[in-house]
């Protein structure tokens, strides 16, 4: 907020980052009073969730610690913690919003919020972040300011990777070749726009590489041993049916495939 306050003439960049909500949530009690127990809603889960997973992804994640959360009755209490970081790190965002909006450089300035990773609360009977499922890959990622329609929300994939050639278009600096991610300004023009990439994640454990990439509508994650995992979101966006060698879902399993073929096969992936 005082960097804000005395703006250096020149063009500058301010990296401003919130450790909330990761652990630990250590917090002033008013935070968590905004939450009674008593009103917080627990997420959805499918017991046996796991039963239709390859055994690959049984040996990464962990089924334990599910259950003595339940056992010790922390359930809620986790999820009212999380709650309560999430408004923290809010509230100190506006403050920094705020002093911007008010400060000589409001209504020039680029603003890109997003998150390094999701987080599990008990979903897929999983907590923290370590999964390539929905829960631990998807991220707020928001771009407001000069250039970038306000109001809209678009559903196409996108990856941190796209951030910076997102904030080098808006700011009219060259590109780098040879750079991942994708420039999404097309999006920002018209969120209906064609866009023919998926959003990948790579998760590597023990010398050996898993992968998933998701489309708008599936997610394929596929394991080091081969094995797989296809989920539909427009019907499942809990990701509780594993579709993955059933028949019917082949042309989408293949055209997700074929982008982590290609990956893989990089010098990044390989």
């Amino acid at each position: 907020i005082r960097q804000l306050q005395q703006p250096p003439q020149q063009p500058l960049f301010i990296g401003y980052g919130v450790g909330k909500p990761h652990l630990p949530w250590f917090l002033p009690k008013a935070y968590f009073d905004r939450y009674p127990l008593d009103s917080v809603q627990l997420p959805a889960v499918l017991q046996g969730d796991l039963d239709d997973v390859p055994e690959a992804a049984r040996k990464l994640v962990n089924e334990y610690q599910h259950k003595d959360i339940i056992r010790h009755g922390f359930w809620k209490k986790a999820v009212q913690a999380y709650l309560a970081s999430i408004t923290f790190a809010d509230e100190q965002l506006g403050r920094v919003l705020t002093a911007l909006r008010q400060s000589p450089l409001g209504g020039n300035t680029l603003v890109v919020l997003w998150s390094d990773h999701g987080w599990h609360l008990g979903e897929k009977l999983q907590w923290r972040k370590l999964t390539l499922w929905e829960e631990a890959t998807r991220i707020p990622l928001v771009f407001s300011g000069p250039g970038v329609p306000a109001g809209q929300r678009i559903h196409a994939p996108a990856s941190l990777l796209d951030i910076y050639p997102t904030l080098a278009g808006l700011a009219g600096l060259p590109l780098p070749a040879g750079m991942d991610g994708h420039d999404l300004r097309p999006l920002l023009a018209n969120p209906s726009a064609a866009w023919p990439h998926a959003a990948l994640t790579c998760w590597q454990k023990d010398g050996k590489t898993h992968v998933a990439a998701r489309s708008s509508d599936w997610r394929l994650i596929r394991y080091a041993d081969g094995t797989e995992e296809l989920y539909d979101h427009r019907h499942d966006p809990h990701e509780w049916h594993n579709l993955a060698g059933k028949p019917g879902y082949e042309d989408a399993r293949r055209a997700l495939a074929a982008r982590i073929d290609d990956w893989l096969a990089g010098p990044r992936g390989g």
